[in-house]
């Protein structure tokens, strides 16, 4: 009986060892993806100053940030805080160290982040990020748009889903422009936050909220159908121009949006654009994206970024554009292995389990587990006095392979490996 609870708190991930190796996997290959695109990885603080967390965090969000206190201070008065995404502290970051980085800095951070959101199931409280963003100084080519998600897309085929991620893109200066057009840029904040929750509610609440906004008939159904616009590059370009919009703001995003499309399937992916994403961050001013897996679209979004024109401008007169976007690892994993699409792909902790029949082998097996670390295998020796069953009931929980030493191993040297999973046995030389 346990004298106290010793359960992880509400929020929290805490999986097993075959899970843990799973996810360490998919993890190290996100990171693997995001190298070989030429992205640096850095490290910043778990905790942060208040000061620079706030800058951008507003609204709800800065409502769950957790913060850090000392021995007989009051929360109001807490100065640190544990950072909420790695977005912020990157501009600080980069600020920072401006004189010694070289632009555009293209970068990758991956590490746990903290939310005192609700617990709810998929939701986490600690939870681990894959970031990956460009920075430039002055400007920064509308190509790097691009860059982002395909880095993205090819971070996604390492999952081996058995399905195609699906990319939906859009340009928040597009429905920016639409609104100026129909004299409602003072509802723009407004809108943009019916549109990014369009998808979870009825089409009738979405009306209804358009409405409770200000908007009359007329103009409400020119934004919904608007963001019920959605397709290949072709067709969506097209109809957005034939629309007639004469601002210029809306006309530069069409044609950011027909460019980045352009470079993302001279890749060989097939991008859709997408009117309802507009993402419900403000300091998105640009590209925004999210991706989704079509046949299991109740996950919902399984990533998302976008284009920053200025998020520095809280810390610098610099001006320092960016883009990127993340990967909420923890979040995905559970939904991927609560749908089936991921439990048939656990990885084993460890390559081997040796194991030696008495003490008799005991010597034999550490030397032969140091000759098969030294080629670079994970090798546990199961050293308990158990039955020989047992051993092997063990060995199969953890490790791929087992092997088991004798007296004839040990006289021999000749030894062979079970495959746990096929049943096959195999020499094994080493």
């Amino acid at each position: 009986m346990k004298k106290i609870n010793t359960s992880p708190i509400s929020g929290a991930q805490e999986l097993l060892p075959e899970q843990q190796a799973t996810f360490n996997n998919l993890k190290n290959k996100i990171g693997e993806v995001y190298h070989a695109h030429g992205f640096l990885s850095i490290e910043t603080p778990t905790i942060d100053r208040t000061e620079i967390l706030f800058a951008k965090a507003g609204g709800d969000t800065e409502k769950q940030v957790y913060k850090v206190v000392k021995t007989a201070e009051a929360a109001d008065e807490a100065d640190q805080a544990l950072r909420f995404d790695h977005t912020v502290p990157l501009a600080r970051y980069v600020v920072e160290h401006e004189s010694n980085l070289t632009f555009p800095f293209k970068v990758t951070q991956i590490g746990r982040n903290f939310r005192g959101e609700r617990a709810q199931k998929g939701r986490f409280r600690e939870f681990y990020q894959c970031d990956v963003d460009v920075i430039g100084r002055g400007n920064l080519p509308l190509a790097y748009d691009a860059d982002i998600i395909t880095t993205l897309l090819d971070a996604f085929e390492k999952f081996e889903l058995g399905t195609p991620v699906l990319p939906r893109i859009n340009n928040r200066k597009i429905l920016n422009g639409l609104l100026m057009e129909l004299g409602l840029n003072s509802q723009a904040g407004e809108v943009f936050d019916i549109i990014d929750h369009a998808e979870k509610v009825p089409p009738e609440t979405t009306k209804a909220n358009l409405e409770a906004a200000g908007l009359n008939k007329n103009e409400i159904t020119k934004i919904v159908a608007f963001a019920n616009l959605h397709g290949s590059r072709e067709f969506v370009v097209k109809n957005l121009k034939s629309l007639g919009i004469k601002d210029e703001l809306y006309n530069e995003g069409v044609d950011e949006l027909d460019t980045v499309l352009g470079l993302i399937e001279a890749q060989g992916y097939q991008p859709e654009a997408d009117m309802k994403i507009v993402r419900g961050l403000d300091y998105y001013t640009g590209t925004v994206f999210e991706f989704v897996l079509p046949e299991h679209r109740e996950i919902g979004s399984v990533c998302g970024g976008g284009r920053y024109e200025n998020l520095t401008g809280n810390f610098t007169e610099q001006l320092m554009p960016g883009v990127g976007g993340s990967i909420g690892l923890t979040r995905l994993f559970y939904v991927l292995n609560e749908s089936g699409l991921i439990k048939d792909k656990m990885i084993k902790p460890l390559d081997y389990v040796i194991v030696p029949i008495s003490e008799n082998e005991t010597e034999f097996a550490f030397e032969t587990a140091g000759k098969l670390r030294a080629k670079g295998y994970k090798v546990d020796v199961n050293l308990t006095d158990k039955k020989l069953g047992d051993k092997l009931t063990y060995a199969a929980k953890i490790a791929k392979s087992g092997i088991v030493i004798g007296e004839d191993e040990v006289k021999s040297g000749a030894l062979k490996a079970k495959d746990f999973e096929t049943g096959e046995t195999t020499e094994l030389k080493i």
